[in-house]
């Protein structure tokens, strides 16, 4: 299937089914379902809580779940975001859906966000992910709306700051682009994993989300896999969505900057370990822990 176009009958209505993976996002999450029904768009949600103990499964249980369109299922245990993504994308196995939003309960989509994000997909058949402008609450663009795939290099420019320069060097180019957003629909390496809209049957051919990531890097990594397919991601700014950032992860700051070195270590195995040499490869793994041990002061002082 690398490389394939996707084509559908434009007499059909495209339907999206939005799958949300809680734990404890708190009144943010009945906000984020609230903005997704209101999209005006043939539209479910498959939310799946992670244990969540602040309130918020029930209180979505009591305001959604008595609609039809609107799945609800919750762990007894913190299974992880990949592995509960794909338990949410698994209620949809036999849904007449064609695309799958993948969105953080502490988002909230813009109007017409997500036909936006379809018509986008609808229109570049090659393209198999769409994501939009994730913004803050004064609309101001989030770091991370799209990126380069990481690498030891450009890891380590944006790391030591140095990626500031690449608009003067083209060889400092890091993670985030340092320049101005597109004003059109753009091909780029990733969008941001808060919010992407995916096409159902791609998802499905990928075998999901890799459930060896428990937290981070298990966007990425789908991403990357979509590449190697053949399959382009592309960045809708018409879309915006707002994203409160880290509102689950602020009971256990250390917990999860633990995970996301953690899935970073897990990605460079995965796809780029391979063709460096061993000590090469010790010196990569070696210098993700030194970052780990390095700002994991500043994340709990910010907590």
């Amino acid at each position: 299937m690398a490389g394939q176009t996707l084509r559908r009958s434009d007499e059909v209505a495209s339907s999206v089914a939005v799958l949300i993976v809680n734990h404890n996002a708190g009144d943010a999450l009945a906000r984020c379902i609230e903005s997704v029904l209101s999209q005006g768009q043939e539209v479910s949600v498959a939310l799946v809580d992670n244990a969540s103990d602040d309130g918020s499964a029930q209180m979505v249980g009591s305001l959604f779940g008595r609609l039809e369109n609107v799945s609800l299922v919750f762990n007894q245990d913190n299974r992880g975001f990949s592995r509960a993504v794909n338990q949410a994308a698994a209620l949809t196995r036999d849904g007449p859906e064609d695309y799958l939003l993948i969105l953080n309960p502490d988002c909230e989509l813009f109007p017409g966000s997500l036909r936006a994000l379809v018509d986008a997909l609808e229109t570049r058949p090659s393209a198999a992910m769409a994501g939009p402008m994730v913004v803050d609450r004064h609309g101001s663009a989030l770091r991370g709306t799209f990126r380069r795939f990481p690498d030891p290099w450009r890891a380590f420019l944006t790391f030591t700051g140095l990626a500031r320069l690449e608009g003067k060097r083209a060889s400092l180019q890091g993670v985030e682009p340092d320049e101005p957003l597109p004003g059109e629909v753009t091909e780029v390496d990733a969008v941001s994993g808060a919010c992407m809209l995916v096409r159902k049957t791609v998802y499905r051919e990928l075998g999901g989300m890799d459930e060896g990531y428990t937290l981070h890097c298990e966007d990425l990594d789908l991403m990357y896999r979509l590449q190697q397919k053949g399959f382009a991601r592309i960045f809708v700014p018409t879309a915006r969505v707002f994203h409160l950032q880290g509102l689950s992860s602020r009971r256990r700051p250390a917990w999860v900057h633990f995970q996301k070195h953690r899935g970073m270590q897990r990605f460079f195995k995965k796809f780029q370990a391979g063709d460096r040499s061993l000590p090469m490869r010790w010196l990569v793994i070696s210098g993700i822990w030194i970052r780990f041990f390095v700002t994991l002061p500043w994340v709990l002082i910010r907590r």
